[in-house]
């Protein structure tokens, strides 16, 4: 049945219109489609209002906004000058920076001025220190790295902060990917081949796992360390067990957290603890995580296999203990604790200490006391 004038009258109602004035359906459609264009027409202008750049900036780009803009340089190379002004104002320093603010020494006709270079690495050396204006703790944090000591010595190729970060379009540096697209493996491109093909980056890059560590996990973002130092070997284990001694964190991947304790409480990682503060080469007879698993091409033990990972532990321990059988690790209890299933003779002999010696002790404590007061009734 159709519905009544009444009914049909309460939802035209809706609309702002009654059905007795004869508003027909079209109209009402029509009518509302011109105010929704009119609505969105008002939120795109104000959405360009918005995103509307600074008189600053958009000066800069009459100039610097047009795309095959270069200028050439003392070694007949070319250095391109376009900006992309969307990119910038989504960077980082988009919001807070104007151009001026790291470009500087400016003509009375806007023109720039100042120094020029025979390359356009010249240039990106030259322009490391005008981040120290805001950032001056991090640039600060490169003077003791690796980095600037080759820098220092004169090599040139080294990375600045615009060769990580970039120099208009900078997002969020702590961006995992990034760290390997954009910044170490420019430079390192055969370590990243290796990094990538490890148990960390297949989770990284093929898997988009970001809990496991990129380059500057391990190595820093700023005061980057010379890695084939003693210090840095020795200290090694404490970035393994950043993340494998995480309980929290390992439980989402099913992997024990035993890896880190064990280690710490065998020879190799006392030995390696009390090791830390010396720099003699004498005294690096330790072997730390990546001597057995590798350092950037680590992969997962569960998928190498028993007989190769005891292959290659072997290899390692070879070094140090001359002369020893191919079954010499089998004398390691690797990362197990001592239990009826694994090592149970250990097991036994390890519960047995932890009854002996108390109760040895408990009695010594006992003979003094008894001692003590044989002497304190005699007088």
């Amino acid at each position: 049945m159709e519905a009544s004038v009444a009914e049909r009258g309460k939802g035209w109602r809706v609309l702002g219109v009654s059905a007795a004035d004869g508003f027909r359906l079209p109209a009402a459609i029509h009518l509302w489609r011109t105010l929704l264009t009119l609505i969105a027409g008002g939120c795109l202008a104000a959405s360009a209002v918005a995103t509307e750049l600074p008189e600053a900036i958009s000066r800069c780009l009459d100039c610097h906004g047009n795309e095959g803009m270069s200028m050439s340089l003392d070694d007949d190379s070319s250095m391109d000058l376009y900006v992309d002004g969307e990119a910038f104002t989504k960077s980082a320093h988009g919001q807070h920076l104007v151009c001026v603010d790291c470009h500087e020494h400016y003509d009375e006709e806007g023109h720039p001025k100042g120094a020029t270079f025979a390359s356009k690495r010249d240039y990106v050396i030259a322009s490391y220190n005008i981040c120290k204006k805001c950032h001056f703790d991090t640039y600060s944090r490169t003077l003791e790295s690796v980095h600037y000591e080759l820098l220092r010595d004169g090599f040139q190729l080294v990375p600045v902060c615009t060769d990580c970060h970039g120099a208009h379009d900078i997002h969020d540096p702590h961006e995992k990917r990034v760290m390997m697209s954009r910044s170490c493996a420019e430079c390192h491109v055969d370590v990243y081949k290796q990094y990538a093909q490890s148990v960390h980056g297949k989770a990284l890059v093929e898997e988009g796992i970001t809990d496991v560590p990129a380059c500057a996990d391990c190595h820093t973002a700023h005061s980057i360390e010379h890695p084939r130092t003693i210090k840095f070997h020795l200290a090694s284990p404490d970035i393994c067990i950043r993340c494998h001694g995480d309980e929290k964190l390992m439980k989402q991947y099913d992997i024990p957290t035993t890896v880190a304790t064990t280690y710490l409480s065998d020879f190799h990682g006392v030995t390696a603890s009390l090791s830390k503060v010396s720099d003699d080469e004498d005294k690096q007879l330790v072997v730390t995580c990546v001597d057995c698993h590798g350092v950037h091409d680590i992969r997962s033990p569960a998928l190498v296999g028993s007989e190769e990972m005891k292959a290659k532990v072997a290899a390692v321990c070879a070094g140090c203990h001359k002369d020893t059988a191919a079954d010499f690790p089998s004398a390691w209890l690797s990362h197990f604790r001592p239990s009826l299933q694994h090592a149970p003779l250990v097991f036994f002999v390890d519960l047995l200490y932890r009854i002996f010696i108390p109760f040895v002790i408990a009695g010594l404590v006992l003979q003094v006391l008894l001692h003590l007061y044989r002497v304190a009734i005699r007088r």
